[in-house]
């Protein structure tokens, strides 16, 4: 005769309350072997192992309805799993993200004001932060010349954050988030790229003026990978860079003496403010990095300040 087990005996096998387990004895979901005469529940062991299952799919979050069909092979245990899966993944991103919260505000000693802004960028969708970081671009190239050429320029600059993302990965982006939203920051890159990209006029596209801003640009690109693979300023691929950048933006200027053009490059006094502008930019390129799992640029600087100090270092 198979052995049956007291619900006593069942709570202390499953882990289970005798009471939760009177509980779901009385709803129908894992009924008793047999009742005593004296009205004692006894379990067989089939019983003891639904009682096992139903304790972990509630720990996991499983409801009462979907526990009761798939005893009732109304549903397979794999769909139950996948379905609630999601559901823990989903729980787990929420905890991320909070955490990731609360280790910006200490480590920022953030305001009150900044709690609620901090927690909205964490838990923002897809669609939600690139429409962020698209409208932040935009704004801050709104007016140049370079909107048809900036697009691949600056995607190393755009932030996309992966489906799974670490701690430090959220935090990135909290930062960066932050950062975008700064009207002072916007401020401050919009001055940069105007002042990086000014003067030789406006035109339809295709004129020359159109062709000079896409060529400057080009040289930015293979600037700022010179720049980032820690190319000193004085090798003779950052002489050559150095030379193109002397050649174009004389060009853009309408100067035919590169030797003069040259000589105001290298002389000119960036200022304090534009290396606060640099500064910015640097961090906001190593939070982009750290955002999309890439290395860490050797150089903060943008792709401008390391051609100043190569023109600067020309014989």
């Amino acid at each position: 005769m198979e052995d049956l087990y007291s619900i006593g005996e069942v709570a202390r096998r499953t882990g289970l309350s005798v009471s939760a387990i009177r509980f779901y004895s009385d709803t129908g979901i894992v009924t008793p072997a047999e009742h005593t005469a004296a009205g004692y529940r006894r379990y067989d062991i089939r019983a003891v192992a639904r009682l096992e299952l139903v304790r972990t799919l509630r720990e996991l979050g499983a409801g009462l309805d979907d526990i009761r069909q798939l005893l009732a092979d109304k549903i397979t245990l794999p769909d139950l799993a996948s379905a609630h899966l999601a559901l823990v993944e989903r729980q787990l991103g929420r905890f991320q993200a909070r955490r990731a919260v609360l280790r910006t505000i200490v480590r920022h000693q953030g305001t009150t004001a900044q709690v609620s802004l901090l927690h909205k960028l964490a838990s923002m969708s897809d669609d939600d932060r690139a429409r962020l970081i698209e409208e932040f671009w935009t704004d801050v190239t709104a007016g140049l010349e370079v909107q048809g050429f900036f697009v691949e320029y600056l995607r190393p600059w755009w932030p996309q954050l992966p489906p799974e993302p670490t701690v430090e990965q959220l935090e990135a982006w909290i930062e960066l988030a932050d950062l975008a939203h700064d009207v002072a920051f916007r401020e401050a890159v919009r001055r940069f790229f105007a002042e990086t990209f000014a003067a030789a006029g406006s035109g339809p596209e295709g004129t020359p003026a159109d062709d000079d801003v896409a060529h400057q640009v080009a040289i930015l690109a293979e600037a700022r990978a010179a720049a980032e693979a820690g190319l000193p300023v004085d090798s003779p691929r950052a002489r050559e860079l150095a030379g193109r950048w002397v050649a174009c933006m004389a060009a853009r200027a309408g100067d035919r003496n590169i030797a003069d053009v040259r000589r105001r490059l290298a002389d000119a006094d960036p200022g304090p403010q534009v290396a606060r502008q640099v500064e910015l930019l640097g961090r906001y390129h190593a939070l982009t990095a750290t955002v999309n799992g890439a290395p860490q640029p050797v150089s903060g600087a943008p792709a401008s300040a390391w051609l100043h100090a190569a023109v600067a270092a020309l014989p």
